[in-house]
């Protein structure tokens, strides 16, 4: 969040430059530590600084691309978490066998800092008048709060699948790690699809909310099949799987855009921050209430737990009434 309140005021190419050199350094001094305690402040350092990009590309593209054309460019964009999830869990665990895990924080702090040097020259950024003074209004409005957390209800199914899913593959159904890793590759790889289609679907209506909602119905329906496919023969469980961990994945960029364009050009960065912030919250919360959930009950029980979740939000999403396109 005040990430977000720096992109407004100061503007997204210096304040995500800045956050990813910080991140940098960071990670490079978390490869010389020798004890936990530094180690987990250097990483929460890390962690905080890189943030900076979430609110620095967002409100980049929003101000790139018109309003009938960002569902599809933030969707594009947020395909880098699973991209990015997907290219760390194929180097660095080769990079760790080469030199241990110092390389592997040299490696990341490498990649942040070339992130820092791509962003400080190549960002754009288009000529305006700040509204400065609108900013701080940007957590007094009641929709953004509505948009926030009834879409990040939408991630305790995210979660679930993509947090659990390897570990209830190897316990409950004895796959070996690397078969339930490549489980988890194909689920990125929907959601990725997902997330793209999901933004050009968004502009295509003329609104983020309604196909945000029909995501969500979607995704209950297809993580209640899950939840009652734990026991079923392996390949329905995994088609099951397959199409909530996608469906899981595709609600974030539409929640990152409506987020973004209900606070307006000059509250966007604030807007994106907040959004974020929350998901973080729900984000933090959710793996120990599952695993104990799990632990007490069953995985079908956790897994239908998840599945009844997004409908809260989905009711809460609909008490938000979205501005008309202006054509």
């Amino acid at each position: 969040l005040p990430w977000g309140f720096a992109v407004d005021r100061l503007g997204e190419r210096w304040t995500l430059g800045a956050g990813m050199a910080v991140a940098a350094v960071a990670l490079a001094g978390a490869a010389f530590v020798s004890s936990l305690v530094p180690l987990v402040l250097l990483l929460a350092a890390s962690g905080a600084a890189g943030s900076s990009v979430q609110s620095g590309s967002g409100r980049a593209i929003m101000n790139w691309f018109d309003r009938d054309e960002r569902g599809l460019a933030l969707g594009i964009r947020q395909t880098a978490v699973p991209v990015g999830g997907i290219v760390g869990a194929l180097v660095l665990p080769a990079a760790v066998s080469a030199g241990g895990l110092r390389a592997a924080f040299l490696l990341l702090a490498g990649m942040s800092a070339l992130g820092a040097v791509v962003g400080a020259l190549l960002l754009r950024e288009r000529v305006r008048e700040h509204i400065v003074e609108a900013v701080p209004w940007t957590l007094r409005d009641r929709r953004l709060w509505l948009v926030c957390w009834g879409s990040g209800l939408y991630l305790v199914a995210q979660v679930a699948v993509l947090g659990f899913l390897v570990l209830y593959l190897h316990d409950e159904r004895g796959f070996s790690v690397s078969r339930a890793a490549a489980v988890l590759a194909g689920i990125n790889l929907l959601g990725a699809a997902f997330r793209i289609g999901g933004g050009r679907w968004s502009d295509l209506l003329g609104s983020r909310l309604r196909p945000l909602r029909w995501i969500g119905l979607a995704l209950v329906a297809a993580m209640a099949a899950s939840a009652a496919a734990t026991a079923a023969p392996i390949a329905v469980a995994l088609t099951a799987f397959l199409v909530a961990g996608g469906l899981s994945m595709a609600w974030n960029g539409l929640s990152f855009t409506a987020a973004a364009e209900l606070a307006g050009e000059a509250r966007s960065g604030a807007a994106i921050g907040f959004q974020q912030t929350v998901l973080s919250v729900i984000g933090a919360a959710v793996p120990p209430g599952f695993a104990a959930l799990v632990e007490t009950t069953s995985w079908r029980t956790a897994f239908a737990v998840a599945a009844a979740v997004p409908l809260v939000g989905w009711w809460a999403l609909g008490l938000v009434t979205e501005r008309p396109r202006n054509r």
